[in-house]
Formats: structure tokens, C-alpha cells, sequence
């Protein structure tokens, strides 16, 4: 019997496949692996890194900025302010020299000192004053609403006002002044006069309040008072006689 063949097969050395792989997603914003913080970092290459704008560092230091040049400037142009009026002031004074007016009360006379049935005291009395302007380029208008009375101690026993004129420069001007008034508590008032009269030394006070207008040149400035009192001393209260003041002491000033 023929030899039957045998068949072996035979060992092929055939190179396995890879073993599969899982694919890899892309990294974006919807894949399930989490970029690296680090690269999300990285900036390309070539590539200028944006500016953060100045007004967004600090607001507030900008606002702070702002306020220190507004203070600036108002202190700046209160100082400049100041300045003008200073050199304006100095300029009046060193080309007019002003001088406040005097005054001085010359004379007193009463006319009338009667205690009436209701107790009530009416006085009347006539003052003369002298009013002089020292001033050589300034000249005084005195205006309406002028207001003078005459005080025994913290009591006002009559009152008046003076009429309106121009005082010129260097000019003394003399006015005499009626005065008249009542007060309640008369019978009081006129038995404590009449005690300081024996002693001779009666004490009475001239209250002035005068506006006026002050004329620089051809220029008339604006309204201000003359403000004062004149404290008297007399030695008398008799009615219609001569009452001699021992003693006068008169202070005055301007008031806006």
C-alpha cells in the first residue's frame, strides 16, 4: 500500500495586530477630560497679552484724583479772591486815608420832665451835636432813618432822629436834635433822677445809629451805620434852665 503523506502544517510566525486602542477625544469644552489648568494658561506664541485699561486698575483713586484738583482750585481762587481785595483795600486807604467822623454833644436842654395822672413820665429834650468830617477826599451823605436817644441808666427816656444831608470834606456841621418819649414807670424813674440830683452827678446816655453813604471821589459807595453813644454827665434836670455837662465821653464806629 502506498505510503500515505502525511500534511503538517506548518507554524507561520505572522505578526499579531496591535491589541485596539480607545480613541482619544479632542479636548474642548464638551469632552469628559478636564484640561490642564497650566495649559489653559499658555498663551501662543507670537501673540501680545491684552492691557488692562487704566480706569479699570482703580476708580477710586481716580475719583480721589479729581476731588484734590477741585479743592485745588477753589483754594487757588479763594487765596486770589483775598488778594484783590486786599491790594483794593490798600490802594483806598494810601490814596483817601479815611477817617471816621467825631462827634461831640455841645449842649442839653429839657423842655418838658412831667409825671402825668397815669404815673408815666414824658420827657423832651433838645441835644445839640457838632459832627465833623476830618477827611480831606471823602465826603459823608447822611441818609433817612437815622435813630438817637437818650438813656438813664437801663431806661430810655426819649428818642429822635436827625434829617438828611451832605457833609463835605473837612466840614463841621452843627444839628440840633428834638427828642421826646414816655415811659410807664415814671413816678420810679423820676424819683431816682431827682435823688442822683443832689449829688450833682446825674448820669445819661446818648445812643447814635445813623446810616450813611460814603463818597470816594465821584464814586458813592454802598449804605453803612455809624454806630456810638456819647455817656453825659450833668448836673442838672431842671426844665428850661442851663444844664452843664461835667463829663462826656463819646465812642463810635462803622457797622455793615
Amino acid at each position: 500500500m502506498a505510503d500515505q503523506q502525511r500534511i503538517h502544517p506548518m507554524a507561520v510566525d505572522v505578526e499579531a495586530p496591535p491589541p485596539p486602542t480607545r480613541p482619544q477625544m479632542p479636548q474642548t469644552s464638551f469632552g469628559s477630560k478636564k484640561a490642564d489648568p497650566a495649559q489653559q494658561n499658555q498663551v501662543p506664541l507670537g501673540r501680545a497679552i491684552p492691557e488692562t485699561p487704566p480706569a479699570l486698575l482703580n476708580p477710586t483713586k481716580r475719583s480721589s484724583n479729581r476731588l484734590c484738583k477741585c479743592l485745588c482750585w477753589t483754594v487757588g481762587l479763594l487765596i486770589l479772591l483775598l488778594v484783590i481785595v486786599g491790594a483794593t483795600a490798600a490802594i483806598i486807604y494810601l490814596v483817601f486815608q479815611p477817617k471816621l467822623p467825631k462827634y461831640s454833644v455841645d449842649n442839653l436842654r429839657i423842655s418838658d420832665l412831667t409825671l402825668n395822672f397815669d404815673l408815666s413820665l414824658y420827657a423832651r429834650f433838645n441835644v445839640r451835636i457838632t459832627a465833623e468830617n476830618p477827611n480831606k477826599k471823602i465826603g459823608i451823605y447822611y441818609e433817612r432813618g437815622s435813630h438817637l436817644s437818650v438813656w438813664y441808666k437801663k431806661t430810655n427816656l426819649c428818642q429822635g432822629s436827625i434829617p438828611r444831608f451832605y457833609q463835605g470834606h473837612q466840614n463841621k456841621t452843627v444839628l440840633n436834635v428834638a427828642l421826646s418819649g414816655q415811659n410807664q414807670y415814671g413816678r420810679t424813674l423820676l424819683e431816682a433822677m431827682q435823688e442822683e440830683q443832689q449829688t450833682g452827678r446825674i448820669p445819661l446816655d446818648l445812643k447814635i445809629d445813623v446810616p450813611v453813604r460814603i463818597e470816594l471821589g465821584k464814586l458813592k459807595l454802598t449804605k453803612v451805620r455809624i454806630v456810638g453813644s456819647c455817656m453825659l454827665i450833668v448836673d442838672s434836670l431842671s426844665t428850661n434852665s442851663f444844664i452843664r455837662i461835667t463829663a462826656s465821653t463819646c465812642n463810635f464806629g462803622l457797622k455793615l
